[in-house]
């Protein structure tokens, strides 16, 4: 499987702490203060609160390092312009912040706040109608000490907006976990998004998310070994397949769904899924007693029986199916279990999903081993998270966030890996991964991941490569439950596609350009 390497622009690129100290490095080498993009994010941040607020009484909360640095710059800056501000610190023998970051002490040059300031404690809320907290950012090391944790939970309590600088404090940069954080109205941060912003619960902790222009050095993401993406457009958008004169049904691929029984509405609305994002074919195979309830309901869908396995066996040996779909409805007996491997042996591009990956409870390795021997990469697992625990329950516990868990699920098995969610993770065998965060909460809903990966199929079919497949299929689903709105059922789905579709085309100029694989 082609892995991706790089993207058009950095705007996609989430970086995690270790990447984000890279450029400023960079910039100390060229010549450039470090101290600038202090004073850039200090700025912006006082900026975005004079766009939404009018002036009202203001505290700044800072911690010893970086952080705090922007936290003065921003209550200087509000300052200037007649804001009645107060800056309260934490106290001199207080551990606030474990490991709070290498901008050392706070110092005239970091932030020009000619104040008078306090210490940080719940009584120094009195009077204020707005918080800043300055505290940790991305520099947190550990659970958020008990001063910090309090003066937070003070100012929740007293129900005071909070701006958050680069990241609200107890939220952990590189995976979004909370250690103590509080909810935000609006989080401003510098340059690019880290996956704290992507990821739950940092993501619903920050708020409002503000992306400021704070003037780092020009880099491109393999300089710095990028190797977190946020979903979109100009990820996948050119690899998207598309149409030419000459194409016809046999050239836009054919889908293969194993359709369940008696459970088949779930193989229904996969394949119709397919059949809305492009592929020229697609076949629902079932079994005999099937038939009458597959036929009746899909139109533009073909069906096909097979009595047993030498059949199924058959018809995989014919070769005119371009991608396959097994879990939607198909049980957890070992029926299932046989038939996942007399697929994966095609060497077909191929996904699973739902019982398919349940089937293997109790002997994943047989699955691995067999995704090891035949997929070549093109295996796509689209587990939520009960199915993903039961698959791959130990690394999952070893792992303990998301990102992690699944990266390490993907080496583990060889395949893609779509751990799904309000912020879906995909990530490829070798480490990269790509975060989703346009899926609206109706996706909540019965049949929203059958649909899904249909989706996946459809684009596997018409020969996208799978780790851009996995990421188009994720948005693109989030993008037609938006585009639905209130009241989704999992089978409007499939008949949202086409508009998204048109809208990307439409946009096509200013979406972004491709992603390279190699």
């Amino acid at each position: 499987m082609p892995p991706i390497v790089s993207v058009p622009d950095r705007r996609t690129a989430s970086l995690t702490s270790a990447h984000w100290a890279q450029p400023e490095l960079w910039s100390a080498a060229e010549g450039a203060s470090g101290d600038v993009a202090m004073q850039g994010l200090g700025v912006q941040v006082a900026l975005c609160i004079m766009q939404r607020w009018t002036p009202r009484p203001a505290l700044v909360l800072c911690g010893p390092g970086g952080n705090g640095a922007d936290g003065l710059v921003t209550a200087a800056q509000l300052a200037q312009v007649g804001w009645p501000v107060r800056v309260a610190v934490l106290g001199a023998g207080a551990d606030a912040c474990v490991g709070a970051g290498a901008g050392g002490s706070m110092t005239p040059a970091f932030a020009p706040w000619r104040g008078t300031v306090q210490t940080m404690t719940p009584a120094a809320l009195d009077g204020a109608a707005l918080v800043v907290d300055a505290i940790c950012g991305t520099g947190l090391r550990g659970v958020l000490a008990d001063a910090a944790a309090q003066m937070l939970a003070a100012a929740v309590a007293r129900d005071i907006a909070m701006v958050a600088v680069d990241l609200p404090s107890g939220v952990v940069a590189d995976n979004g976990l909370s250690l103590g954080a509080v909810p935000c109205v609006v989080t401003v941060t510098g340059g690019h998004k880290k996956p704290g912003h992507l990821l739950q619960p940092g993501r619903s902790l920050c708020g409002e998310l503000v992306v400021a222009d704070i003037h780092t050095p020009a880099w491109r993401p393999h300089q710095v070994g990028v190797d977190t993406f946020e979903n979109g457009p100009a990820l996948w958008r050119d690899a998207l397949p598309t149409l030419a004169p000459s194409d016809n049904k046999y050239t836009r691929g054919h889908a293969l769904v194993w359709g369940g029984w008696p459970t088949t509405g779930a193989a229904r609305m996969a394949a119709m899924a397919a059949a809305r994002v492009g592929a020229g074919l697609t076949t629902v195979v079932a079994p005999e007693a099937a038939l009458g309830v597959y036929a009746s309901a899909l139109t533009s869908v073909m069906v096909q029986t097979v009595a047993g396995p030498e059949d199924l066996s058959q018809l995989l040996s014919l070769g005119r199916f371009t991608a396959l779909l097994i879990g939607p409805g198909a049980g957890v007996g070992q029926e299932t279990h046989a038939r996942v491997l007399a697929m994966l042996s095609t060497g077909r591009p191929m996904v699973l999903d739902a019982d398919a990956l349940t089937a293997f409870e109790r002997d994943p390795q047989v699955l691995f081993d067999a995704i090891a021997q035949h997929s070549k990469g093109a295996c796509v697992l689209t587990p939520h998270t009960g199915e993903f625990l039961r698959l791959f329950g130990a690394a999952a516990a070893h792992a303990g966030d998301k990102l992690s868990a699944a990266r390490a699920a993907a080496r583990t098995s060889g395949a893609i890996v779509v751990l799904k969610g309000s912020d879906t993770v995909i990530a490829t065998p070798h480490g990269l991964a790509i975060i989703n965060t346009n899926a609206p909460p109706t996706l909540a809903t019965a049949g929203a991941g059958d649909v899904l990966a249909g989706l996946v199929l459809g684009l596997l079919a018409q020969g996208m490569a799978p780790s851009l497949a996995a990421a188009a299929a994720v948005w693109l689903h989030g993008a037609a439950a938006s585009r639905f709105g209130p009241g989704l059922l999992a089978q409007d789905l499939p008949d949202c596609i086409p508009g998204v579709l048109r809208r990307l085309a439409r946009g096509s100029a200013q979406v972004g350009s491709r992603m390279p694989t190699n």
